[in-house]
């Protein structure tokens, strides 16, 4: 988030600075306007933090160069000659192209602050050490930021919440719970857990769908191209010596010649359906119905069924804390599960049985109709034996053993899939050119 500082006179007529964050500039004027509108504040400017490049040099010494955000050119270079410095250039930074940040590092981030709070070693060191050792120039600068409004007493959420194009909006609001957390070590940890698993789980669908498909699509077009172009050309050789085509010779021609005459109506014909479907479940009710549906996908719909009931589980052990029915946690253990429609069941059905009917948090679940039997059990027997945070992490475990082995054997049957699909395209147009290598002139 942007960085912006305010001037203006209060109805008394005392001066008031402040300074706050917003997305851009146009979001901070719509705050001023509310500050305007509310205490009858009279604004005298708005600036924007910027980052300045200058060049300074001591007497005696080198020129030296450098970055530093500030509010205006003025301020900085009375900064620098308080300092002692002779200022030769203060000029904007006009491209501050920060990159991104890989999901490797997040995970580094989250994992060594873990591991070094369980040594308690005090949060602010741990930030230190993380900045020091870190390459990447926006992790730095995040970690740099989290710091300083920590040490500003700022809140959880006001800390990490700016940063959630970096850590995600669940693993942002996780670590913003663990600055006000009793345990702030298993909180860093489960949210370390979560990133690793979610990299793994992305990585590995990767692995199973997207790879296979291109595979596939690379295959389908090489037989297109063979049979539109390259095939042709041979055949209609032997028409020019009215040489007679053997059935699989002639039929293949004729699918060419219709290939050729239909290729755009072809293409419309796949392209608009995979257009209109990719635009419509981006939309809240596509992806509501897409989240309803997949999930009774056999193999794939059963892992991301399963995946997400793990993360629902790993986020509901790390938050709940025993005492009442923790609503809060289960509906930031909806959100969290990545399926908008066990999301929509769990706050419209659970909760709302929970708060208006005074139901139970395992007979709630059962209502919702997207909890796995196994699931329910884990659930009713941790609610039965007052030992519902363990079980819930005992579920978490067993799913995610199962589903990271189930993977394996999935990744393993596409891949054998996708060979003989390979295989059968090739024998087929192996079988074609023969035939037409094997033609005989007429006598």
């Amino acid at each position: 988030m942007a960085q912006f500082r305010l001037k203006a006179v209060s109805p008394g007529g005392k001066m008031i600075q402040t300074e706050f964050e917003a997305v851009n500039k146009k979001e901070a004027q719509s705050k001023i306007k509310k500050l305007e509108s509310k205490n009858g504040i009279r604004v005298k400017s708005l600036d924007k933090k910027e980052l300045y490049i200058y060049k300074v040099q001591r007497p005696g010494k080198s020129k030296q160069t450098g970055e530093q955000e500030a509010y205006s050119k003025e301020e900085l270079e009375r900064a620098l000659v308080k300092l002692g410095y002779k200022v030769i250039s203060v000029n904007k930074k006009l491209f501050d192209f920060k990159g991104g940040v890989p999901t490797q590092d997040i995970v580094t981030f989250v994992s060594l602050s873990a591991d070094l709070l369980k040594q308690q070693l005090p949060y602010d060191e741990i930030l230190t050490l993380l900045y020091e050792d870190t390459q990447n120039k926006r992790m730095k600068e995040v970690i740099k930021e989290i710091q300083k409004d920590l040490k500003d007493g700022k809140e959880g959420h006001e800390v990490y919440g700016k940063h959630e194009d970096v850590f995600g909006k669940f693993a942002a609001y996780m670590l913003s719970v663990a600055s006000t957390s009793g345990n702030m070590a298993l909180v860093f940890e489960s949210t370390a857990k979560f990133l690793e698993r979610d990299a793994e789980f992305k990585k590995n669908l990767r692995r199973s769908l997207l790879m296979p498909a291109v595979t596939v699509l690379a295959v389908i077009a090489t037989v297109l191209f063979y049979v539109g172009y390259i095939f042709p050309a041979t055949a209609e050789l032997f028409l020019e010596f009215d040489i007679q085509l053997p059935p699989m010779t002639a039929k293949t021609l004729e699918i060419s010649y219709w290939l050729a005459d239909n290729w755009i109506t072809l293409t419309l014909s796949f392209v608009i359906p995979i257009a209109l479907f990719t635009w419509y479940v981006k939309t809240p009710k596509g992806k509501l119905m897409l989240d309803k549906y997949i999930i009774h996908i056999p193999v794939i719909g059963d892992l991301l069924h399963k995946t997400s009931i793990e993360i629902f589980a790993r986020v509901f052990f790390t938050l709940y804390s025993g005492s009442g029915q923790n609503i809060e946690v289960i509906k930031v253990a909806s959100e969290a599960c990545r399926n908008s429609y066990m999301e929509k069941q769990i706050k419209e059905v659970a909760i709302k049985r929970m708060l208006k009917e005074g139901s139970g948090l395992v007979e709630s679940m059962e209502e919702t109709g997207v909890f796995t039997t196994t699931a329910i059990s884990r659930f009713r027997l941790g609610a039965e034996s007052g030992a519902l945070r363990e079980n819930a992490k005992q579920l978490a475990e067993y799913y995610e053993i199962q589903t990271t082995y189930k993977m394996e054997s999935v990744i393993d049957m596409i891949n054998l899939f996708i060979n003989l699909f390979i295989m059968v395209a090739l024998i087929a147009i192996t079988v074609v050119s023969s035939e037409a290598a094997l033609i005989q002139p007429n006598s």
